[in-house]
């Protein structure tokens, strides 16, 4: 069987067999390979073997990669912990290093998983605001009712149980950056607060007159997508225009499949360490395996895997446990519920509304591509829902046929 090797620095003696068959040697710390454009690997002939016999040959990282100079590269940029050399992942650390110098709002984008954590403290690390706080909250999980509270801090006596002042963690952040996970789960009643600390850097706490002023960086992230949020009124256009003023989107990890080889060595190493064991080998067949598995967890579920493998491998070979992964190694049909018409209907009008710019009439409309006289479109617009975003009014419905901003009237969907 092939295997592919991980020769780390043992910290206790173990399995000293040794497999038989071709190895892929993997020298040196993952993050060292970020910045490097040399070749990762050169042949070499397994020493006492005859090379017509022997068979494939292994391979192991070129010795003369320079590989400190790589390092200093890695810790001068602050992304420590990224691991990898796709195009997708380097064009991600371009967009970190050209935004950090500044103070501008990030939004970041992407599944679960994908280490938008892990980007928002880079892009802390590599700002004028590195020495300050870096002040975390999910949005998430903590309970709407205690969110406020959390993020803006209250009085003594603001509620039942605040039998003290507590400063927010928007006050801990002041002159530092403010990392908000999940800000697609944030309550429709505090976002105008939120907004409020974009636009003027300033808010009350919870029970107070008094207004404090903060010199915070915002870094948002989100998996969810924000724009039909807005469409759904879950979400305000204002404040997503506020956030998303430099959007960064993450790849998953099945758009960077030659990362996971890098990121398998990576894991296996720390949590080896970590347990006192030593795993320097996984099969091929394996590696191949995780490489063409869709990994909707992303880069958690992937380490969370890596770790439970090193904890169930009893000698220096990786076993990771397939079960889970075999009916999943390609790509699947996503088994969401299904949709009612009324679903369908609405995502296929919002999708063609896009399309046409929200321009209803014309001959380039969208009445006339999905087949509908105008009056019709409004009417079922009306029934659904469906605002056009950046001119919903949220006190007001929509009327028959027209949209009421203020004391004036606008046809639903069409520029004033």
């Amino acid at each position: 069987m092939a295997l592919v090797s991980f020769p780390f620095l043992h910290v206790h003696g173990g399995d000293s067999r040794a497999s038989s068959g071709p190895t892929l040697k993997l020298k040196g710390d993952p993050k060292q390979w970020l910045a490097s454009n040399d070749p990762l690997f050169t042949e070499e002939i397994p020493p006492n073997s005859d090379p017509e016999t022997s068979g494939p040959t292994s391979i192991s990282i070129n010795e003369n990669l320079h590989l400190d100079l790589d390092e200093e590269v890695g810790k001068e940029a602050g992304f420590e912990g990224m691991v990898g050399q796709s195009s997708a992942l380097r064009q991600v650390l371009r967009l970190i290093q050209t935004v950090a110098t500044g103070d501008s709002t990030v939004l970041l984008l992407g599944e679960t998983g994908t280490g938008k954590e892990l980007i928002a403290r880079a892009i802390h690390n590599r700002s004028r605001r590195k020495e300050r706080n870096f002040v975390k909250l999910n949005c998430a999980a903590i309970p709407t009712g205690l969110l406020e509270s959390e993020l803006f801090g209250h009085e003594r006596g603001a509620f039942t149980g605040a039998i003290a002042q507590k400063v927010g963690r928007l006050e801990c952040a002041d002159r530092g950056s403010l990392f908000l996970d999940e800000i697609g789960d944030i309550p429709l009643e505090l976002q105008p607060k939120l907004l409020r600390v974009l636009q003027e850097r300033e808010f009350e706490r919870l029970g107070s007159t008094r207004t404090v002023k903060v010199d915070v960086r915002i870094v948002a992230a989100t998996h969810r997508n924000l724009e039909e949020m807005i469409i759904e009124k879950q979400f305000r256009s204002d404040l997503y225009y506020r956030l998303n003023v430099f959007p960064i989107t993450i790849p998953p990890l099945r758009e960077r499949p030659g990362d996971i080889p890098q990121l398998v060595r990576h894991f296996v190493q720390h949590a080896a360490r970590r347990m006192n064991k030593v795993i320097d080998a996984i099969s091929c067949e394996t590696m191949d395996a995780l490489t063409q598995y869709p990994w909707p967890g992303n880069i958690r579920e992937l380490e969370n895997v890596i770790e439970r493998a090193v904890i169930l491998s009893p000698g220096l070979v990786l076993r990771v446990p397939m079960r889970d992964l075999h009916t999943r190694i390609t790509p699947t049909h996503n088994h969401e519920r299904s949709q009612t018409l009324e679903e369908v209907e609405r995502k296929h009008i919002v999708t063609t509304l896009k399309e046409t710019r929200w321009v209803l009439s014309g001959p380039r409309g969208a009445a006339t591509r999905l087949g509908l006289n105008r009056a019709t479109l409004y009417f079922r617009m009306k029934k659904l829902g469906i605002v056009r975003p950046g001119t919903e009014s949220w006190n007001h419905g929509i009327t028959a046929g027209t949209k009421r901003v203020g004391h004036s009237e606008t046809l639903a969907g069409e520029m004033p």
